[in-house]
C-alpha cells in the first residue's frame, strides 16, 4: 500500500502571531484542503495520515468531513519539529503500508500527478523528492550585506514536497536521527545521513509553501490559474 502523511503542525511564525496558515481560506477553501483533495485524487494514494497542531484536531476532523477526504484514516497531533510531527504520522501507518509520501500541508498548489511521478520514482529508486532547479543567481554572505562569493547555481535544487521514500528506508533514517541524537528539517536529510542516495522528481516553482500572507495571494492566483 502506498500512504501519505500530511504534515500541518507548525507554529506559522512568519504568517503573524496567533494563524494557523494552513487553516486559512485560499479561495473558497483552506489551505490544508488542497494539498488533502490532491492525495485523494491520487489513484495510487490509498491513506493518509494527518498530522495537526494539537489544537487544530477538532478543525482538522471537520475540515477533512466537509471537503470528503475519505482517504484520511487517522488525525494525529504534531510535535514539537517538524520532525517529531513526521515521526508522529509514522508510528501511525498500518501495517502493509510500503510506500509513504510526506508532504507539507502548507503546499496547497501540489498536484495529484506530482505525487504520482515521486511514487513512481520510490518504487524504482527508494526515494522520489520533488525539487525545481534554481534559476537565480546565488551569493554567500558570510558578514552583512557584503557577497563573499557567487554560488554555482548548475549544481543546486530547491527541494520541496512531496518526499516519498520507501518505509522501510525512512523508518531507517528517523531511528538513525534518534541515535545520532540530529535534527533535520526535511526527510531527504534524514536519508542521506544513512549514506543513502536520493533521487529528485523535477517539479515546478508553482509548487509554493505558503509562509507568508503574501504567498496566499500568489497560491490564490495559481490555483485559479
Amino acid at each position: 500500500m502506498n500512504y501519505g502523511i500530511v504534515v500541518a503542525a507548525g507554529k506559522s511564525e512568519r504568517m503573524g502571531v496567533g494563524i494557523d496558515k494552513s487553516f486559512l481560506n485560499v479561495g473558497s477553501k483552506p489551505v490544508l484542503a488542497f494539498s488533502l483533495l490532491a492525495f485523494e485524487n491520487c489513484p495510487e494514494i490509498e491513506g493518509v495520515i494527518l498530522v495537526v497542531r494539537k489544537d487544530r484536531l477538532d478543525a482538522a476532523r471537520g475540515m477533512v468531513q466537509i471537503f470528503g477526504c475519505s482517504k484520511v484514516q487517522r488525525i494525529v497531533p504534531g510535535g514539537a519539529t517538524r520532525q517529531d510531527s513526521v515521526a508522529n504520522g509514522l508510528a501511525e501507518l498500518p501495517e502493509g503500508v510500503s510506500m509513504v509520501a510526506v508532504h507539507d500541508g502548507a503546499r496547497p498548489c501540489v498536484r495529484s500527478e506530482l505525487i504520482s511521478e515521486t511514487l513512481k520514482s520510490a518504487k524504482r529508486y527508494g526515494s522520489g523528492v520533488a525539487a525545481t532547479k534554481v534559476t537565480d543567481t546565488l551569493k554567500e554572505v558570510q558578514h552583512g550585506f557584503v557577497v563573499s562569493k557567487t554560488v554555482d547555481r548548475a549544481k543546486l535544487w530547491a527541494v520541496q514536497t512531496p518526499q516519498t521514500f520507501k518505509v522501510d528506508l525512512l523508518r531507517e533514517a528517523f531511528a538513525g536521527l534518534v541515535s545520532q541524537k540530529k535534527q533535520v528539517t526535511d526527510e531527504a536529510s534524514a536519508v542521506e545521513l544513512l549514506g543513502k542516495p536520493v533521487h529528485l522528481v523535477p517539479s515546478s516553482p508553482s509548487n509554493l509553501k505558503v509562509t507568508t500572507p503574501e504567498d496566499l495571494i500568489v497560491a490564490e492566483a495559481l490555483l485559479k490559474a
